[in-house]
């Protein structure tokens, strides 16, 4: 057991309404950059426009200067699993790139990710992106009020497994608030029945990060970036969510992102 789990801090309903609009802000920062993902266009580029969109819109970016990491995304490309830096790489047609956003406004954190097809895409990493942008949704299902967070876990793992898909160990979700990363941190694989009791007033972010190959992925050596060991495809979609009596609410969304790509869900 960990000490810490009694560092879950419950936000009020005013506190979830303010935290609104740092969701609303990532997820439109998210739907302006996807506007730009093509073949051609720097990882840079899609970097620079998204930290002109938060600050022009009065919000900070969060990961900017945390830890010393270099941008406002976390770009991740085709076998990057998480925390890929932007840089002069040139998007190529068949690349896909997860960008992952942490905005602060107002005092509070909204957190998401996205991962795009770079023009057309292979059947089997387009199969990749559908079930694990799938299996976030299953998660925040699971994500009822006295459930625990290894249901969350749980949700995500058989999802993808049973498909034939890996889940990633060593990178987690996480609750979320006036802090970019907060107790309870929230795996994608676990038993049902055990971690944290979900309770009203729990932010989280669920995240699944799953690969196309193996689990395991490597670190590099900056501490930071991290890729699939067998160099495989890995996909990762993150929403922020609130807990409430009567269910999970999401506050970050995917809908300005679909509007830009032209998809209109079923």
């Amino acid at each position: 057991t960990r000490w810490q789990i009694d560092m879950i801090y419950l936000k009020t309903a005013e506190e979830i309404e303010i935290m609104k609009g740092a969701c609303d802000l990532v997820s439109r920062t998210l739907g302006e950059v996807a506007r730009w993902v093509a073949p051609g266009v720097t990882t840079l580029k899609l970097d620079t426009i998204a930290r002109e969109f938060i600050l022009d819109n009065g919000g900070k970016p969060s990961c900017l200067g945390y830890q010393g990491f270099p941008g406002t995304l976390c770009v991740e490309v085709n076998e990057t699993v998480v925390h890929g830096f932007p840089s002069a790489y040139v998007l190529q047609e068949g690349d896909i790139v997860g960008l992952d956003c942490v905005v602060e406004l107002n005092g509070y954190h909204g957190d998401s990710c996205y991962t795009f097809a770079v023009g057309e895409i292979s059947e089997a990493t387009a199969r990749l992106l559908k079930v694990t942008k799938e299996s976030l949704y299953k998660g925040i299902e699971a994500a009822k009020a006295g459930k625990r967070i290894g249901d969350i876990s749980n949700a995500v793992q058989t999802f993808c497994e049973r498909q034939g898909y890996s889940v990633v160990r060593e990178m987690c979700g996480h609750g979320i608030g006036k802090s970019m990363h907060e107790d309870p941190e929230v795996p994608n694989y676990g038993r049902c029945g055990i971690g944290p009791l979900l309770k009203p007033g729990m932010v989280i972010a669920i995240e699944p990060m799953i690969n196309l190959g193996s689990k395991n992925i490597v670190i590099g050596g900056d501490g930071w970036q991290c890729r699939t060991k067998d160099r495989k495809p890995s996909a990762h979609y993150e929403h922020t969510i609130a807990i409430h009596e009567n269910g999970p609410e999401i506050l970050t969304t995917f809908r300005y992102v679909e509007e830009a790509l032209g998809i209109t869900e079923a």
